[in-house]
Order: C-alpha cells, then structure tokens, then sequence
C-alpha cells in the first residue's frame, strides 16, 4: 500500500509531520507519490532541516513572495520544496503564519510540512516550543520509528525522554516498550500537542518489519495509540520499502443483531444453548471479546430483557431496537451504528444466531480490511458472500438514509466493485439458525448433541 492511500491524501491537504524516526523520508515518499498521480505538490518546513536533504527533492528554491515563480517552477518541477534561508548546511524555516500566504497564493494540490525536529532520534515528546504546526494543517502524521524498541530509555535514543519520565514513571534508562510508545502517541501533550482541532490524525509506524515479531509489536502499539479519541489510524510500514505500508489499523466496532422475532423456534433463538449450555448470544459475543474488537453493541428486540442479563458481566453495549417487530434487520443495523463511538472507522456486523462464528473467520476478515484500500469487507466461500461484513463509516450514511423498507444489500450491490472478498474454508459465514431443524443441524456440525426443542420446553414448563 501506498503512503498517500493509508492516509487517505485529498487535493488540497495541508500534511504536517510530527515526532521522529523518519519524517523528512515520508514527507518526501508522499510527494514523489503524489507526483506520479499527476499532483502538483509544495514542501516546506516550520523547523529545520539539514541542507543535503534538499537533493532528495526536484527542485528547492527560496521564497520571496513572488507565487508567480513558484507556479512556474511547480508546472516544471511538480514537486518544489520552499524554505527562506540556508545557514551553516541547514535550512532555515520561514515564519509559521507563512503558510497562510502561501495556501492563498500558489496553485498546488497539496502542502506537505515537515513541523518537528528529533535530532535523529527514533521517538520524541516535544520541548515547551515544539512541533510549530500551522493552523490550516488538515491531517498531521506522528512519526515513531520502531528500532527504538528495546533501546534504553536516554538521551542517545529518545529526545525529550524526561517528559516521558515525568508523566508516565518510565524509568530512565530501561528498554522501551511498545505499550509506552502507543501511550506517548496517544497523549494530548506529549505525541498530539499542537495538533490542531480539526485536523485528522494518521500515526506512522516507520521501520517495521513485514513479517515476525516486529510486526506483532506495532500491532500492540497501534491498538494502544487507538485508545486514544483523535487518531484516526495507524500505518504500519517502512518508509524505504516498495510498498511503504503493510497495514492500517483502525479502531473497528462490531455490531451483533439479536433482535430476532424467532417465529419459527417458539422461543428466543438467541437463547438456546450452545457450548458448554452457554446462550448462543453469550457464545458470539465471547468469540468477539477473543478476536479483540474495539467495542461491540449487541442490538436487541424480541427477549431483550433476558439477552441484557445474559451479558451484563461482559464488558458490551447493548441497546434496544424499538422497531425491531416492523423495522427488520435494516432498523437493528441503524441502531447499531447510531450507538457506535464517534472514534470508530468500520463496523463488523454479525449475525446473532450464527452460532459457528470462529474467531479465525474474523481473524481473516479484519487482517484484510487491514492491508487493503477497501472499506466493504466480507468473507466469501464457494463465491457466496457471508457474514461477518465489515462496513466503513463512509458508507454509514447512506445506510442510515434507506427508507424503512430498505435493505442493506441494496448498498452493498451498489458498490459491489468496492467489496475484498476473502475466502474461506468453512461454510459457517452463511448458515444461521432460523428453524429448529437448522439449529440441530449447526448443534452436529459443531460436534454437540441434537436437542430436541418442543421437549426441552416441556420439561421448562414443568
């Protein structure tokens, strides 16, 4: 993947990029990036930067206000790179309120700003002046470089490392661990101060390797910096590969529909046992909380009363369909989504009476949501969509504008051409239990005992 794709680059983006580790390095990959797509692009920088770095990029020149010149050099060049000075080998940043003029005056699709300094450390909290991000910034990158890991805690490898210490508590001197870095990201003052309101927030993890160990510690790390409310995602990658970004990971929610009128069971479907004489929706929901979904909302109708007692020792949300008897599955996947956090990017909807949900199935389907540009996910097998679908919230609201009598296959034929199948290799994503006859028959594919319904209510009843 692409730097531009994981941070989803829009025409007329200002991009600020913070912290260490290999800012000057994605600042100039998303140009040459952008370049390619035919995008005039501007560079410059707040701070600065060592005046051999400006070879790296087309063309440089020095502003004096002249947005005719640097039109001009933008329709030779494509990518220009501005700066006001240079002083013993370092480039000297023009004022911060700069960037106002220049937006106003030049005729480039995007801004891209080098606004921190690390001195060639891999990880930084800022000092009392830092980073100096202008005020029209539209998405800003913190940049951690993840050969940090493991090296003390000291001036050598962190910059600022004191602010850390004072906070936090981390000792000086001991390996740094993923969990702090995803913990500094995260912080207001220390990897997000100066960020401003509005501005979108994509996180870098540079010098990850593909494959290994590394690799599952900047997961650790993007699930810890997730927690937070204003990071949006967090690309993990490394700058120098072909492909700069493995993966984005995004704070996904998932939705379970259990507002189910079971007609056709005599009772709540959702209830019916299942491992271990486990309620089926306690079972789903348990098999979510293992594949470590960033918050699950279990919508309710029919039996709401008992589904809440169920799980209320589990750390879920459940709320009320009110118009489960008229509304059908659309108005569950409507209150799902209304009940989601504002911090969520995707949502997983789930079948409550799908009972042979295995996390491996949804395992697959979120590491694919991970490494492609796609927001509709669902699991394929023999070429039939199943469940669960992962839905980006680009797509929410026009979901949420379906009429009542809607249907959210609706949406999903619409933008078929946007949907990453993922195969698998159980046909667990398309059976649900609707009957009693399929309910048993899950019951012996799952290795458990037929019941026999109308007898076990029976013996309830007595």
């Amino acid at each position: 993947m692409k730097l531009c794709d994981a941070f989803e680059v829009a025409r007329g983006d200002v991009i600020a990029f913070i912290g260490g580790g290999g800012k000057t390095s994605a600042l100039v990959g998303l140009g040459y990036e952008l370049v390619e797509r035919g995008w005039r692009v501007l560079a410059t920088t707040t701070t600065h930067i060592q005046a051999d770095q400006l070879s790296l990029i087309p063309h440089a020149m020095r502003y004096t206000g002249d947005a005719e010149a640097v039109s001009e050099a933008l329709s030779c060049y494509q990518f220009v790179f501005l700066y006001e000075d240079i002083v013993d080998g370092r480039v000297i940043a023009p004022n911060v309120e700069w960037t106002t003029e220049l937006l106003d005056t030049v005729d480039s699709d995007a801004l891209l700003i080098e606004a921190d300094k690390a001195d060639g450390r891999s990880f930084k909290a800022p000092l009392d002046n830092e980073p100096a991000i202008p005020a029209e910034t539209s998405l800003v990158v913190p940049v951690v470089a993840l050969n940090v890991l493991d090296k003390p805690l000291d001036t050598a490898h962190v910059y600022n490392h004191q602010a850390m210490t004072e906070k936090y508590g981390f000792f000086p001197g001991a390996a740094v661990h993923a969990p702090w870095i995803g913990q500094v990201l995260r912080d207001e003052e220390l990897g997000l101060k100066g960020v401003p309101a509005r501005a979108r927030v994509v996180a870098f993890l540079n010098q990850t390797t593909e494959r290994g160990y590394n690799r599952q510690r900047a997961r650790i790390i993007a699930r810890s910096a997730l927690k937070g409310s204003r990071i949006q995602s967090v690309a993990v990658g490394s700058v120098r590969a072909s492909q700069p970004i493995f993966e984005v990971q995004r704070s996904v929610g998932a939705i379970v529909l259990a507002a189910g009128m079971s007609t056709r069971m005599g009772e709540p479907k959702m209830l019916l046992p299942w491992v271990d004489n486990k309620p089926i929706i306690l079972h789903i929901v348990e098999q979510l909380i293992r594949s470590r979904l960033d918050h699950i909302v279990v919508v309710t109708g029919h039996g709401s009363d008992e589904i809440k007692r169920v799980l209320k020792p589990l750390d879920v949300e459940v709320v009320h369909n009110k118009s489960y008897r008229t509304g059908e599955m659309l108005s569950s996947i409507k209150t799902g989504l209304r009940a989601m956090p504002p911090s969520t990017a995707a949502a997983m909807l789930v079948l409550g009476d799908q009972p042979r949900l295995e996390p491996r199935v949804i395992y697959r389907v979120l590491k694919r949501y991970a490494e492609d540009t796609r927001h509709l996910v669902a699991p394929s097998y023999m070429r039939r969509r199943g469940h669960p679908i992962i839905i980006g919230k680009q797509y929410w609201r026009e979901i949420l504008e379906l009429p009542k009598d809607g249907n959210l296959r609706t949406v999903l034929e619409r933008h078929n051409d946007n949907i990453l199948y993922v195969e698998v290799d159980t046909d667990s994503i398309l059976r649900d239990v609707d009957t009693p006859f399929e309910y048993n028959q899950e019951r012996l594919r799952a290795g458990l005992a037929a019941l026999n319904l109308e007898q076990r209510r029976n013996h309830q009843s007595e």
